[in-house]
């Protein structure tokens, strides 16, 4: 029975293997998906800039332009949602992708439905963004140079914006939201990217977008202040305290 996806999504699928841009058009057009496919590094961005895609699904390995090339392009101007494929032994692609801020991987070989359950996930989070605000009573948090807008899900410090992806986002709003308690990496990964406890998953991906928001948000991101590592857990946010508590 066919799903449909509500007010149609748009889906990049860049990969220069006929086989999976055929086998991946065919099955997320079935649940609802537009997709928008290309066969090098190129050719994506090109299409990228004319189609404004809602989540891109990004091979390493291509001619042209490699996966790593392209993410890094697209970051530069947009925070889209970004899935890499990656080679099964290769953790070095896994953790490079990550870090030029591709939100979550897929190894290949891969199976359809794993693919379609990572896309749901990583849109669900970002799709969250106008509804997340509401648990804040003002929808803003100010900490130390930090200024957190929930209802925008904007960042400031020290008054500059700082762009981050729907992802790093939703990573800050989950340790803010239990600010001075601990989160373990599973739970991270339960509870922003979707992943079941059962499914084995390299819990690297929440230490490089660790890493990347205290590149982003930290004064000196060697010696952090605002998410701490909690030794043997996961990480937290410093506890946040609120000033005028007293209504």
């Amino acid at each position: 029975m066919q799903k449909s996806i509500s007010n149609k999504e748009k889906v990049l699928v860049v990969d220069d293997e006929a086989s999976i841009r055929r086998i991946l058009d065919t099955r997320l057009s079935m649940i609802g998906y537009i997709v928008i496919t290309a066969c090098d590094g190129e050719e994506a961005l090109s299409l990228f800039r004319k189609e404004a895609p809602n989540l891109v699904i990004l091979d390493v390995m291509m001619p042209k332009l490699d996966g790593y090339g392209v993410c890094q392009e697209i970051r530069k101007t947009s925070d889209v949602p970004i899935i890499m494929l990656t080679a099964l032994g290769d953790v070095a692609d896994r953790i490079t992708g990550l870090e030029l801020g591709a939100d979550d991987y897929v190894i290949k070989p891969f199976s359809p439905k794993e693919l379609e359950a990572r896309i749901r996930s990583v849109l669900r989070r970002t799709e969250k963004v106008q509804l997340s605000s509401s648990n804040h009573k003002s929808g803003i948090v100010q900490f130390s140079f930090l200024k957190i807008d929930f209802n925008r899900r904007q960042v400031y410090k020290a008054d500059e914006r700082i762009k981050l992806t729907g992802m790093e986002f939703s990573l800050l709003e989950l340790l803010i939201s239990r600010s001075g308690q601990a989160f373990s990496r599973a739970e991270i990964l339960q509870e922003v990217w979707g992943y079941t406890p059962e499914r084995h998953v390299d819990t690297r991906v929440v230490d490089v977008h660790i890493s990347r928001l205290r590149a982003k948000l930290e004064i000196d991101p060697s010696n952090p202040d605002l998410i701490l590592t909690a030794r043997g857990t996961g990480y937290l946010f410093q506890r946040i305290v609120v000033p005028n508590a007293s209504t």
